[in-house]
């Protein structure tokens, strides 16, 4: 008997079939997808390039499974979220190439948008404090082609597109309808409430997933796949709720830091717990209980790729082969020198500038390779302040590393050291977590990712790690505590009675 995992990422999209009784990987396949780039902001991605990718890696897996492919008995779909397909809503057909995540082209519809509400407006239904970009993105879209807006067809992400091609149904995940802003997360479902003012209606998107339930695979995907029709099909899993699923056994409340483009936390609270954001995207728990919130940094690789091009080498191979060179010699900058890394934020002296990364400490001695570690210590330095009031009341019991720059020693030391006591973990087989996650409900073992516990080593001096970190916070308090993005995760103190 075996699982079939689907896992379509911003730039590579894999799949991974698992034995269901014992777990075990039996054949697995990717394809890198190719994202349109233009100075507009534009990153773009043609839906029948990513169709293709999808029958080209099951065939894959398919060959190397043999007969043994008509034992597929359940298959789970995780996929990025944020993207933004016009399609029709009888038949899937794309209108539209499909906007990213991180697409920029609708940001000044986004920010007269959140100007028109309080932040306040935007919490009451969201728990966040902005409108979601996809609001912005109707905007965007309506002004290039008004007949795009109407009711025969659908606003949809990658995931509800690919579900679509796979049952038949349309249905999101709550994430996604976050990032279009049209979720309550009060009552787990699409609302009509920031919708109305601006012409639309909540008809206008895919309906939510409840919980798990399934839907059988279509007789036409059976066909193009050469699987058997009715398998109950998962999903659609945003890319962080797969990847949560995938290390929720590792400990009873782990904490997930996805150390990817953008830096992420994931972590479960309770129904009634006062946590909060200006930037958490806040769902339905995938295990059952809580919430699970997602937490993105204002950092994150795009910092850490500015840093290596610019202090080790331009070209990005060249300078990853030598930074391990350079953090043979040291860990940590010296005393004193410090990075505020927001390098993708408005600048909070002239807003109106993007920029709002800085280097603190300066003198005649530093080095090129003493600005590339106090950018690292100071990634880790904003994990660290993000997350402090979580690990400081226990909300969480371990923290479990994934994401391309958990693979470096100095992240993984430095975070040990931020974080302890708290037991950290990085993964082991990381290509996996989405394949495996979304199977969750399947079963549990294929679900569960390898991990190993980091431990300290000698070469950390803490105590130099916990001077730069209060420098660090001191100088975020002078430079950016005006900013509400500034915000820290936080916790409402219980008022009244004894």
């Amino acid at each position: 008997m075996i699982l079939l995992g689907i896992d379509i990422g911003t730039t590579v999209l894999k799949a991974a079939a698992f034995d269901r009784r014992s777990g075990r990987l039996r054949a697995s396949s990717s394809q890198r997808l190719k994202v349109s780039v233009g100075a507009d902001g534009k990153r773009e991605q043609d839906p029948a390039a990513i169709e293709r990718a999808i029958k080209k890696v099951l065939r894959e897996i398919e060959s190397t499974l043999g007969k043994d492919w008509c034992q597929v008995e359940g298959i789970g779909l995780a996929t990025q979220g944020g993207s933004t397909l016009i399609v029709d809503r009888e038949t899937g057909q794309p209108h539209t190439p499909m906007a990213l995540w991180n697409d920029a082209r609708a940001f000044p519809h986004f920010h007269r948008i959140a100007e028109t509400k309080p932040a306040s407006y935007w919490r009451s239904f969201s728990l966040r404090d902005e409108p979601g970009m996809g609001l912005a993105r109707i905007e965007w879209l309506k002004e290039r082609s008004a007949d795009l807006i109407r009711d025969e067809n659908l606003y949809v992400g990658i995931g509800e597109w690919v579900f679509h091609k796979l049952t038949g149904c349309w249905r999101q995940d709550a994430c996604n309808a976050l990032q279009i802003g049209c979720y309550d997360v009060h009552s787990g479902d699409l609302s009509e409430k920031p919708l109305k003012g601006r012409g639309y209606s909540s008809s206008f998107f895919a309906p939510m997933r409840k919980g798990h339930d399934t839907c059988p695979l279509s007789a036409s995907a059976a066909r193009r796949f050469n699987l058997p029709e009715g398998i109950p099909v998962l999903g659609p899993y945003n890319d962080h709720e797969a990847g949560y699923l995938s290390v929720v056994q590792v400990s009873n409340n782990p904490l997930e830091c996805s150390l990817g483009t953008a830096w992420v936390g994931n972590f479960c609270l309770p129904l009634k717990s006062k946590g909060e954001s200006s930037f958490q995207l806040a769902i339905p728990a995938p295990t059952g209980r809580g919430r699970l919130i997602i937490q993105p940094l204002l950092t994150g690789n795009v910092t850490w790729d500015w840093a290596l091009e610019t202090f080790v080498h331009p070209n990005q191979r060249k300078a990853l082969d030598k930074q391990e060179e350079i953090f043979e010699v040291s860990l940590l900058p010296p005393d004193g020198l410090i990075s505020l890394p927001w390098v993708n934020r408005p600048n909070p002296l002239s807003p109106d500038i993007n920029g709002a990364g800085c280097l603190f400490g300066m003198n005649p001695s530093t080095t090129n390779e003493d600005l590339l570690r106090a950018v690292g210590a100071g990634m880790c330095y904003e994990l660290a302040r993000v997350f402090e009031r979580v690990k400081e009341e226990k909300k969480v019991d371990s923290l479990v590393l994934c994401g391309g720059a958990s693979r470096g020693r100095v992240f993984q030391q430095m975070i040990a050291g931020l974080f302890d006591p708290l037991p950290v973990y990085r993964i082991l087989d990381e290509d996996a977590m989405g394949t495996r996650g979304c199977l969750f409900p399947f079963s549990e073992k294929v679900s569960k990712i390898r991990t190993m516990r980091i431990r300290l080593s000698r070469e950390l001096d803490i105590e130099v790690l916990d001077r730069g970190r209060t420098l660090y916070l001191e100088a975020f308090d002078r430079l950016y505590s005006q900013v509400p993005a500034s915000r820290a995760y936080t916790f409402k103190r219980a008022t009244g009675g004894k």
